[in-house]
């Protein structure tokens, strides 16, 4: 094993094409696990830069490192994992006499970390490793053996001394021997690809089908945490899960909408709620919580024209896939442009430092209808400048080829579709 560290270590910026065909040149080095190594943790890199930099790690399969969680998304999973469990032990603590609780909060701090979480999908590990900063054990599953393997070695090196290792597949009739007596928390995160490498998005095409497997997982665990493509429909997943469900996290980092969390609680009967949230690399994650039937009932103002002192802001896409369109505008007093056009109107400073956490503030500093010379009067204003286009009869790359406008930063270029006044062009400068 010695051996094959150091020439990962020695080749890691190496054609890994080249290796494979002078593989006969190293007879002592697994050439294909050493070629998956070294592509592995190139995908690593910025992703879960901690084990990018551990040369000592083993990675067998490269699609598990393409499909594992980023550091950020797995710390965040972690922190939910930990909620939902102190919330079990605190309902627990409340069937105690109410006479003991100061002594209770004296040793909160080691009694909330008691608490168990069985991974049935453990793929290379990521999720697994953060759950463990915050479990006392983790029961890692895995169906591959030769994650398995490498997921006991990892573990090893990474000091995480708390999870335990189980090469089994996650199927009805098997749950109990995975996760033992009881656990927890339950964590799934079903593969998204059928036969042939084909990607699938119904729930019981996934693997494992959480439909089927359901009701067996709760008779070991009242708590039930999946992981799903951010493409799935929240209240078709939700309708199809049933009343269990209690909370479904909307995740983005960087940009991009990157996993829907769903909590399902044995015992919930009420309606779920709705955490869209934006993880962000030095500041605290924002979150905007809300019911459905919240947006249902929300209403917001149709904008007229924006002038010259408007703030125009661009909601993240935790907030669009969450789908809290008129909520957003209700909640902080803003204008919305459209119905279908979910850009809204601040203007102040004030409404800007509150928005800025949920998505882009831009300094608002000209509108125009949109038609042919406006068009051609922004691509000389503004030659250099990002372009966007909503609800309005071009897409983006059209807008931005009839203006002649290339990427820059003079301005942000919007096309978009406004109720009160048609279609328009705003030049805008990003604030936040």
């Amino acid at each position: 094993m010695e051996k094959l560290i150091q020439f990962i270590s020695a080749n890691c910026d190496k054609d890994t094409s080249r290796l494979i065909l002078d593989r006969k040149k190293y007879p002592d080095i697994d050439m294909d696990l050493a070629v998956n190594c070294i592509e592995s943790r190139r995908k690593l890199k910025g992703k879960v830069q901690e084990w990018y930099e551990e040369p000592r790690l083993i990675f067998p399969l490269k699609l598990s490192a393409e499909q594992c969680s980023s550091s950020a998304t797995g710390a965040y999973k972690a922190q939910v994992a930990e909620a939902i469990a102190v919330r079990s032990l605190d309902c627990a603590r409340d069937d105690r006499r109410e006479d003991a609780r100061d002594d209770r909060r004296e040793g909160a701090r080691d009694e909330r970390r008691e608490w168990t979480i069985a991974d049935l999908t453990g793929g290379l590990g990521v999720d697994s490793w953060f759950f463990s900063k915050k479990a006392a054990k983790v029961i890692y599953n895995e169906m591959q053996t030769p994650l398995c393997q490498a997921a006991s070695l990892n573990f090893k090196t990474l000091g995480a001394g708390n999870i335990e290792i189980i090469n089994s597949t996650a199927a009805q009739g098997n749950i109990g021997k995975i996760t033992g007596d009881r656990v927890d928390i339950v964590y799934m995160d079903p593969a998204r690809r059928g036969e042939g490498g084909k990607k699938v998005f119904l729930i019981e095409d996934c693997t494992p089908d959480v439909l089927t497997l359901r009701d067996e997982i709760f008779r070991y665990t009242d708590n039930i945490l999946i992981k799903l493509s951010p493409m799935a429909d929240i209240s078709m997943v939700c309708d199809r899960l049933g009343p269990a469900c209690r909370e479904v996290h909307v995740v983005s980092t960087a940009g991009e909408c990157k996993e829907l969390l769903i909590w399902m609680n044995s015992g919930w009967k009420e309606e779920y709620t709705i955490i869209a949230t934006e993880l962000h690399n030095n500041a605290p994650a924002a979150q905007f919580i809300f019911k459905p039937s919240e947006e249902r009932s929300a209403t917001c103002h149709a904008c007229i024209t924006p002038g010259r002192t408007h703030l125009l802001f661009e909601p993240g896409k935790a907030l669009m896939k969450a789908g809290a369109y008129n909520l957003i505008a209700q909640r902080y007093g803003l204008d919305k442009l459209g119905k279908s056009t979910h850009y809204y109107l601040a203007e102040s400073a004030q409404e800007a430092d509150m928005l800025k956490p949920y998505g882009k503030v831009f300094s608002i500093i000209e509108c125009q209808p949109l038609s042919k010379q406006s068009i051609r009067e922004f691509g000389k204003r503004y030659p250099k400048s990002e372009v966007t286009a909503r609800n309005i009869p071009m897409d983006t790359d059209t807008l931005r080829k009839k203006s002649g406008i290339t990427s820059g930063d003079d301005a942000h270029i919007f096309g978009l579709k406004s109720d009160r006044d048609g279609n328009i062009l705003i030049a805008a400068k990003r604030v936040f």
